[in-house]
């Protein structure tokens, strides 16, 4: 940095609907794993920040749940109050859209987009158009729907033209000091990457054989020198899903379990021992004091 660069700090939120790659983008945008992906709906229920400090800048991105247009239980609500209020007190808002891919549930997003900050059109899975040509006339289409301070086609998970995004994020941040230490990546601890890693693994092992009403709880969080002891239960509506996830002789829960472990031990860059039962509570997704008590907001 020099006298001529100003460094630059401030939030940006990455809002869309579900499934468009947020999440996927936020973790290449910064480096690191810290937002959980799947190919099912409704994977990210948190805002999640993620920091990226460069010479000349820092980034706090705001990772938030896709906005929910169905399923409008307890949990589902919290999480389109989520996406309202990350719009809020932030420099940069990022809008995510799939390429090729645009319909009512984006309109919907389009609706809470703020005026008075920048808005920054992402396209992402650019590099899944066949014809490249098809590119141009669906960001026309887009841009008659908002005025955009920048549109940016990306690919988040080929890591490509991320570059070309930060460049148009920097331009919209304001002067001003590090909001977080340099070396730090997210604003979450480790129980709660532990509870959204094992999450994730669910999801990823179950496929679509189990509803979305999955959530996960740690009970126990020791941390003994290097090595992290953690107990952790699955929450789940039925009894035919505890069912699912336990599978034949155990073997289903302890792939999870196993999987999830050795992304824990790659994140905290330590042993872990981790143990894992799976709980049956019923019409937790529409309960208030059940979601609280899980940290929804």
């Amino acid at each position: 940095m020099t006298e001529a660069t100003p460094f630059r700090s401030g939030y940006v939120a990455i809002v869309g609907r579900p499934n468009v790659g947020k999440s996927t983008l936020l973790n290449h945008l910064i480096g690191q794993k810290i937002s959980i992906t799947s190919r099912k709906a409704q994977t990210t229920r948190h805002r999640i920040h993620g920091i990226r400090t460069d010479e000349d800048c820092q980034y706090v991105f705001v990772d938030t749940p896709g906005f929910q247009t169905k399923h409008m239980n307890a949990l589902n609500r919290g999480m389109n109050r989520v996406v309202n209020t990350s719009l809020r007190d932030v420099q940069v808002v990022l809008f995510v859209v799939e390429a090729r891919h645009y319909d009512e549930r984006d309109l919907e997003v389009v609706k809470l987009l703020p005026d008075e900050v920048p808005v920054i059109l992402v396209v992402n899975k650019a590099d899944m158009l066949d014809d490249k040509a098809e590119l141009l006339p669906f960001i026309q289409k887009l841009s008659a729907d908002f005025a955009y301070a920048a549109i940016v086609p990306v690919s988040a998970r080929q890591n490509k033209h991320l570059d070309t995004l930060l460049q148009a994020v920097r331009e919209k941040l304001p002067e001003g000091e590090m909001i977080y230490a340099e070396d730090e990546i997210t604003d979450r601890n480790e129980r709660f990457l532990a509870s959204e890693i094992l999450r994730e693994k669910v999801f990823r092992f179950t496929g679509e054989e189990l509803p979305y009403s999955v959530s996960v709880v740690i009970e126990q969080f020791k941390l003994e020198g290097k090595l992290r002891r953690i107990n952790a239960g699955i929450l789940v509506d039925k009894e035919a899903h505890k069912a699912m996830l336990i599978g034949s002789k155990g073997e289903k829960l302890k792939e999870i379990a196993t999987q999830a472990r050795l992304d824990m031990e790659k994140l905290f860059d330590g042993k872990v021992f981790l143990e894992v039962f799976v709980k049956v509570r019923s019409g937790w997704a529409d309960s208030a004091q059940m979601l609280r008590s899980l940290g929804y907001e």
